[in-house]
């Protein structure tokens, strides 16, 4: 019973948290992270702990595959050379770099443990970096980088992990066995994630219940995941490729109803998920502190300096992993060479978050798996830190430095202009199907569903018009909306008096509700 009350005030109190950071205009993982770790000094408040095997394949998987979901793959293969130079090159480098001053800085502690921290901080959080990027409306490739990077840094880290683990335990293994290790774990989670995305999709196919379309879909990262972890393979790159895929094939595979079904509910536990991760992060911090044996003056130093190490690195790697393969003519022609605000801003977004937490607890304690003596708490520590203040000095800086430098979204009116392109042509293929299929049907209805494709061009061809008066179309949702209220009141009262039985109002409401909806994302 305590284990269900615990469960429920953290996400009640993830809820608030993030509804007063929307209300303040911080980002939700900053707020709740903070608001964790003010909590975890209130005596009596339950401690928490995360176990890493929970986050790896309970909390990671669904936030890993909604992200890949959500990402464009033909955005995502144009941008592949800029994601895996962040995703595989500035992970490794992060690594070692981190590794190697650690070692400078602590000889007593072995080089594969300082190896493994550097690993552990390197990846930034898919959740944080996106986040943020797309409230604060950046660019779209900027955008696609960053999602991309998250998606893949991953399983480079937790690898890179596992293999600083092997060496500090004395179970490691040479290079080019190591080399063939990396090459199956990738590669059998990459067969693992196609073949379950294959799956899935036939499936999909198959289905006409959108509960059924939505269990499938909730169960296959969790699937993925478990498959690939009891093969020794890796999860995340099993996961992302089977959300790539399925993503990319969504609008062949679902009905209607359950791509507007399955996208509700993957945005509610996407919500809960993040809230409680970072809410979870700032209850561990008390006990995390309590731990630890160092001195607070050679843990502050460790700290500063890993920080100032992951900052360093990335803004020395993206200017020239930005310019220097532009010196080849083949990409310089298909790439434009951007300002240099771009990668700045890119270097800049570099929060950790989840798998930071996850790798960290993976560190195994000193006299356990023949794991020599090492501060294992001081790691933990660093990490937990890093990722503190990486949301607070990046994640809340980060809207300002984008508006300083000038680096904001693609224009609008791009976007407008082909949008009513591609919406004539299919306003000519609406109509030509509607003439092929018209035949007995009255003429009322055709006029009726005629008037419809071209109230929709015309609308798309509005968003190129003046900006300072309302458009037709809004003034159209404006009085609709008030119509559907008034009606609303209407069936609630008949309701009321006992002129129509609950079904009626519901099967009504659920009609309005329906329109509704559709004149406010037509809004957005």
């Amino acid at each position: 019973m305590e284990t269900i009350v615990d469960t429920v005030v953290l996400v009640a109190i993830a809820v608030v948290g993030a509804a007063l950071a929307r209300r303040l205009g911080f980002v939700a993982p900053l707020v709740l992270l903070v608001a964790g770790l003010g909590l975890s000094f209130v005596p009596g408040f339950p401690q928490a702990h995360l176990d890493h095997e929970l986050v790896l394949i309970g909390i990671l998987p669904p936030l890993l595959y909604v992200a890949a979901l959500q990402t464009s793959v033909p955005a995502f293969r144009l941008a592949l050379r800029p994601i895996l130079l962040l995703a595989v090159g500035l992970v490794v480098l992060t690594a070692l770099v981190i590794g190697f001053l650690m070692h400078l800085l602590l000889p007593e502690v072995p080089l594969a443990a300082c190896v493994a921290l550097g690993a552990i901080v390197a990846p930034p959080d898919a959740v944080s970096a996106t986040a943020i990027a797309r409230r604060v409306g950046l660019p779209r490739r900027v955008v696609t980088i960053l999602e991309g990077e998250s998606l893949l840094n991953d399983a480079t880290a937790l690898v890179m992990v596992r293999v600083a683990i092997g060496a500090l335990t004395g179970s490691a293994i040479g290079l080019m066995e190591i080399s063939v290790d990396v090459v199956r774990t990738a590669g059998g989670g990459l067969l693992i994630g196609l073949a379950f995305a294959v799956g899935a999709a036939w499936l999909h196919r198959r289905i006409d219940d959108p509960l059924l379309d939505d269990a499938v879909a909730l169960l296959t990262p969790f699937v993925v995941v478990i498959v690939a972890e009891k093969l020794h393979t890796s999860s995340v790159v099993a996961v992302v490729v089977a959300g790539l895929y399925l993503g990319h094939r969504i609008p062949y595979l679902l009905s209607a109803t359950s791509r507007l079904q399955m996208e509700a509910v993957w945005r509610l536990i996407n919500f809960l998920l993040e809230g409680v991760v970072f809410l979870l992060v700032g209850l561990q911090m008390r006990h995390v502190l309590s731990s630890i044996e160092t001195s607070w003056a050679t843990t502050a130093q460790v700290t500063a300096v890993v920080f100032g190490a992951l900052l360093a690195v990335r803004f020395l790697w993206m200017y020239p992993a930005t310019y220097l393969a532009r010196l080849v003519p083949r990409i310089r022609n298909r790439e434009p060479r951007p300002p240099v605000t771009v990668p700045t801003v890119i270097a800049w977004a570099g929060m950790r978050g989840v798998v930071t937490l996850a790798a960290a607890q993976t560190l195994p304690p000193p006299g356990v798996e023949n794991a020599p003596y090492y501060p294992r708490d001081l790691l933990i520590f660093v990490a937990f830190a890093i990722i503190v203040l990486t949301l607070m000095v990046q994640g809340t800086t980060l809207p300002w430095l984008a508006r300083r430098l000038g680096v904001r979204e693609d224009n609008s009116a791009q976007d407008a202009l082909a949008e009513a392109g591609v919406q004539h042509a299919a306003g000519r293929a609406a109509i030509e199907a509607l003439e092929e299929h018209a035949g007995g049907a009255p003429p009322t209805v055709v006029e009726r569903l005629r008037g419809l494709v071209e109230s929709r061009g015309n609308n798309a061809w509005e968003r190129l018009g003046s900006q300072d008066r309302e458009t037709p179309s809004a003034a159209y949702g404006r009085l609709r909306r008030e119509m559907i209220r008034a009606e609303r009141r209407v069936f609630k009262i008949a309701r009321n008096e006992g002129r129509i039985p609950e079904e009626v109002l519901v099967r009504a409401q659920r009609e309005l509700d329906l329109e509704e909806s559709q004149l406010q994302r037509s809004d957005d």
